[in-house]
């Protein structure tokens, strides 16, 4: 197998497992939920309930997946 397949093989293999939080991870995940929830309720009190207010919304749901994803996988 080509070292460029392997390579993409232990990506794709790390990134669909299961990671159990390691010590010290359970408590960044935390910190990092409690900020965007944080920004999650000022945008639902300054902006106006609209499609955009709902997509930015997601979009903080999106970025605190990513941020813990990371977090879990490396």
């Amino acid at each position: 197998m080509p070292e460029q397949n392997k390579t993409i093989n232990q990506q794709l293999e790390n990134n669909f497992m299961y990671h159990a939080p390691k010590e010290g991870q359970p408590e960044k995940y935390e910190a990092i939920r409690a900020k965007v929830k944080e920004l999650a309720y000022l945008i639902e009190e300054v902006c106006p309930n609209s499609r955009e207010r709902s997509v930015a919304i997601t979009n903080l749901e999106t970025a605190m997946f990513w941020a813990n994803a990371s977090i879990a996988r490396n």
